[in-house]
């Protein structure tokens, strides 16, 4: 068996089980982060009444006092989904 085939086997499956900084990665690859809606899983309340394929807006503070922006969208099995997670750098306050 030729030396790089193991090598090609290792990197294949490290692919597959990858996710970003150790947190499950959604399907659009957006993970939730500490301050998402469904960071830690999904909410234990559903939003019953908000129509299938509706959307808002989610805004929190990092740990690292930037502004996190996220939208979700409501799933038919009522589950919310993060659609986009934007991370706005503050400027500093240099007075």
């Amino acid at each position: 068996m030729p030396w790089f085939i193991p090598l090609i086997v290792v990197a294949l499956l490290s692919a597959c089980s990858a996710t970003r900084s150790g947190r499950p990665v959604i399907d659009n690859g957006i993970a939730p982060i500490p301050g998402s809606v469904t960071y830690g899983g999904q909410p234990h309340t559903k939003l019953s009444k908000a129509p299938v394929g509706s959307g808002f807006s989610h805004e929190f503070y990092n740990q690292n006092g930037n502004r996190v922006v996220e939208r979700y969208v409501i799933q038919p099995d009522r589950s919310l989904k993060i659609t986009s997670q934007e991370i706005v750098n503050l400027p500093e306050n240099n007075n």
